[in-house]
């Protein structure tokens, strides 16, 4: 075992082994303070507290975390700019992004309905999806979404047999096209989206794209064409990728005439300690001037959705360690109460992650263990080769940072372990946005 540290030094990561030092603060939330009892606190709250008051797993989130970070996207994107709420939606969550000023991306008739449900104007939403049904559209239509990104052809009849011939001018429904640039983005292939060969879009090569524009503004056609929308995948830190996109979508988009260009969203985040992430600021500049290079007029209306990089690193999962099995020579299982139902992405993507303990935030991570979950499958692991503590003890309280994206939304019932609660820390106070699932809940659909 390392001996203890000096407990007349603060925490320094440089005098540890690479790897080795304190839960870097970057990863952690922006209100996340160690106290000088050397417990973790998210927004002036005591984040054992939390656990202990809603049980673990737990996701907390930093409220004012989430509101600097749409902040920081109207103001480098503009009016327009939307959240993707696939990263994390639920009847808060939106109303916090609406308050903030941001639209809402939603991309099924479920999304619909919780945005709605929150108080949402329609008029601030942009309806996505590869395969919106013709009751999701109607729908969307009835309630007068602000925007529909249309997908593919089928989409486009769909939307004329709703609406049919006759409409008012003054009133027809504002379509974007969907176009896939042909563009494969350094990530990982399950997120790519902008290559040739993908479900998303009209193909430029192809010569969709341009046929869907002839087709959408025929004389009499029951929608307004007012834009172009491209997407060429998530969890991208590579900067030239989106300034590529930017360049070959310029030269559909110039000669078209068109009011509005979104460029999606896609931007990573840093999940582990040697990675670092663009800020939104950042991503909006450079993809600005790459347009502008391209000779996209001052007057369009450029935005985008960002997502992940406005609720990633604003949330915790809490869990408590229930087994420590080591295996000498071979490693050390350190298994807590939830797993691939609470975060999947390790399994579905090969992602990193971190860990630490809340009671000692600061504390070096000496110890290399393998952390997974409480379900029937070797697969099921959440930090593969994670560093914690020396002292880590069954019981313990665990945290993995940057849960906040695609950890609740992705949930399930495997094993029919109930999905967790969501906790919103804000000046002090937590309060519990979305609660724990249970027992009676796995069963409610059951006839």
């Amino acid at each position: 075992m390392l001996p203890d540290p000096d407990p007349d030094q603060p925490p320094d990561s440089s005098r540890h082994e690479p790897g080795t030092g304190p839960i870097p603060l970057s990863l952690l939330p922006d209100g996340a303070r160690i106290e000088p009892d050397g417990q973790l606190s998210i927004a002036g709250v005591d984040v054992l507290d939390i656990a202990k008051e809603f049980g673990t797993p737990v996701f907390v989130y930093d409220e004012g975390h989430v509101r600097a970070r749409c902040k920081e996207a109207l103001a480098a994107w503009g009016p327009g700019v939307a959240y993707a709420s696939k990263a994390f939606l639920c009847k808060e969550m939106a109303r916090v992004v609406h308050e903030e000023g941001m639209s809402i991306d939603v991309s099924t008739g479920g999304e619909l309905h919780v945005a709605l449900a929150a108080g949402v104007p329609a008029a601030r939403l942009v309806l996505h999806g590869n395969n919106k049904s013709t009751s999701e559209l109607a729908r969307a239509l009835e309630v007068g979404v602000g925007r529909i990104v249309v997908d593919s052809f089928d989409e486009i009849h769909r939307i004329e047999q709703i609406l049919g011939e006759a409409v008012d001018e003054a009133a027809r429904t504002k379509i974007l096209i969907r176009v896939t640039p042909g563009i494969e983005a350094h990530t990982h292939e399950y997120v790519m989206t902008g290559q040739d060969d993908s479900k998303f879009g009209f193909g430029l090569a192809s010569g969709d794209a341009a046929r869907a524009v002839r087709h959408l503004r025929r004389k009499g056609s029951p929608v307004e064409l007012v834009g172009i929308h491209v997407h060429i995948g998530s969890q991208i830190f590579a900067l030239e990728s989106f300034e590529k996109a930017a360049a070959v979508i310029a030269e559909f988009f110039n000669p078209l005439g068109l009011q509005e260009l979104c460029l999606g969203g896609g931007l990573g985040v840093a999940y582990v300690e040697d990675e670092e992430a663009p800020s939104i600021t950042e991503w909006a500049s450079v993809a600005k001037l790459g347009l502008s290079a391209a000779g996209i007029a001052p007057d369009v209306r450029i935005t985008a959705e960002p997502g992940r990089a406005i609720v990633a690193a604003a949330a915790i999962t809490c869990y408590t360690v229930g087994t420590i099995k080591d295996i000498p020579g071979i490693r050390t299982y350190v298994s807590v109460d939830g797993g691939m139902s609470d975060n999947p992405r390790p399994v579905l993507y090969g992602s990193g992650y971190e860990a630490f303990l809340p009671r000692d935030a600061g504390a070096p991570r000496p110890k290399r263990v393998t952390i997974v979950g409480k379900h029937c499958e070797s697969g099921d692991v959440i930090v593969k080769a994670a560093r914690v503590p020396a002292d880590l003890a069954v019981g313990d309280v665990l945290a993995t940072p940057v849960t906040g994206a695609y950890g609740h939304s992705m949930a399930s019932t495997y094993n029919k372990v109930p999905r967790p609660p969501v906790v919103f820390a804000r000046e002090g106070e937590a309060r519990l946005v979305v609660r724990r699932e249970t027992f009676d809940d796995l069963t409610a659909l059951d006839l």
